[in-house]
């Protein structure tokens, strides 16, 4: 006696795919739906932004996870400096703000990891900006007297990311990308389709992080000319990270931050766009 697997009609077949082409276009609705109820206005630009959280939320967030980043640094004069060349650049920049009526809600505070292996400084949302003793040490060596101008193009362009609400921003396109990414995992039937979406996905997330790193660059130049630092030392930032970095790395379009040398171009025609005629003197 034979016995035979039955097999799976054509009809049957094709009706799982509408069920899942079905499922998959509900959920790619769904996230775009979600996505584009976010929309909220930014307090110090104006701009209609779609973000994940509130500003009060963000503040709350930024001030939870802040513990979680790193050991504090037991340099104290370094410290100072980071903390004196944060509130100097926030404070011309509340004053500028109130000049047009914005107030500004963010509670900046500014600190020195004690990570002397990685060159790097970030913000969380909210306002908690962070730069490593390794980044730190690499810019005072570079500029010796004049570093502080060097520390606050740091810490003007974290200001930026936190202003723009950047952080906030990728969490709300995050979730729209997982979404679609989900659905292509739901559409395709299996793993490949998945992670191929997935693979799209990270990189169109990518260019969003370039995109906010050129914007936060113009931050660090109005915010260091607001504050009387020569925006040139943002030059001098751009060399220490390229030098750091050995000059390599993936491709641009693999990375969140576009290469120094690409940064120092948009930078110098920043300058020049403000500056026609050079630098007014004065500038530290």
């Amino acid at each position: 006696m034979s016995y035979h697997t039955p097999r799976r009609s054509r009809g049957s077949n094709f009706s799982g795919l509408k069920l899942r082409l079905l499922i998959a276009a509900a959920i790619v609705l769904f996230s775009i739906v979600s996505y584009f109820a976010k929309g909220q206005t930014n307090p110090i630009t104006g701009e209609v932004q779609r973000v994940s959280e509130n500003v009060n939320e963000e503040i709350m967030m930024g001030i939870q996870a802040a513990p979680q980043m790193g050991q504090p640094s037991r340099d104290f004069q370094s410290s100072t400096v980071v903390q004196n060349v944060g509130a100097r650049l926030v404070n011309t920049l509340e004053q500028v703000l109130r000049a047009k009526g914005i107030e500004n809600p963010y509670p900046f505070d500014f600190h020195l990891l004690s990570d002397r292996n990685t060159v790097n400084a970030f913000a969380l949302p909210g306002g908690q900006v962070f730069i490593t003793e390794a980044l730190f040490h690499h810019l005072k060596q570079a500029a010796r007297d004049d570093y502080e101008g060097c520390i606050a193009g740091v810490l003007g362009h974290e200001i930026g990311h936190v202003l723009e609400r950047h952080g906030s921003q990728r969490m709300a396109k995050g979730g729209l990308i997982q979404g679609i990414v989900g659905a292509a995992g739901v559409a395709g039937g299996g793993h490949q389709s998945a992670n191929m979406a997935a693979y799209v996905g990270n990189i169109v997330n990518m260019k969003y992080g370039r995109a906010d790193e050129l914007e936060s660059d113009r931050w660090g130049v109005e915010l260091m000319m607001l504050a009387g630092y020569s925006p040139e030392h943002l030059l001098t930032v751009m060399d220490v990270l390229e030098k750091t970095s050995g000059g390599g790395g993936g491709p641009e379009f693999m990375s969140t931050h576009p290469r120094p040398a690409n940064r120092r171009e948009y930078i110098q025609s920043i300058i020049q766009e403000k500056f026609p005629d050079g630098l007014p003197a004065g500038l530290h």
